[in-house]
């Protein structure tokens, strides 16, 4: 592989995690959000990551393949004076656990950094490479 190549795989990585980390951070922002546009509460966003097969012509790498809603169920709060409150005073809040997201985002961010390195370690061994051929 070359050294273009190891930047743009680092660069791949890069770019899922800084959409990652936005989709976390949009979960976060939307916990409380007991109504949408259509009507439900917010559901947690997640990133579902996929390789890219390395190709003669092309590096490998990792792609975001799809945004996906979280399937879990909503959270029931028993809040019976809420504007969303159902018949019985159940709230159903987002099925977005702060400590979960929190746990993502420092996940995502050290992986975020791992690529950050590994892309400046490219970078400096093909400023390096370019200085043996000055001498």
């Amino acid at each position: 592989m070359g050294l273009i190549s190891t930047l743009r795989v680092s660069s791949s990585g890069l770019s899922a995690e800084r959409l990652r980390m936005d989709l976390i951070a949009d979960n976060l922002a939307n916990a409380n959000t007991t109504r949408t546009p259509n009507g439900q509460p917010y559901q947690r966003k997640v990133a579902i990551f996929q390789p890219i097969m390395p190709t003669p012509s092309m590096p490998g790498g990792v792609r975001v393949a799809q945004i996906a809603a979280d399937a879990t169920p909503p959270r029931l709060v028993y809040e019976p004076g809420h504007p969303d409150a159902d018949a019985n005073g159940y709230v159903a809040y987002p099925n977005v656990d702060i400590v979960h997201e929190m746990v993502d985002m420092i996940t995502a961010s050290r992986a975020y950094e791992a690529n950050i390195q590994a892309f400046n370690a490219a970078k400096n061994m093909f400023l390096r490479t370019l200085d043996i051929g000055r001498v």
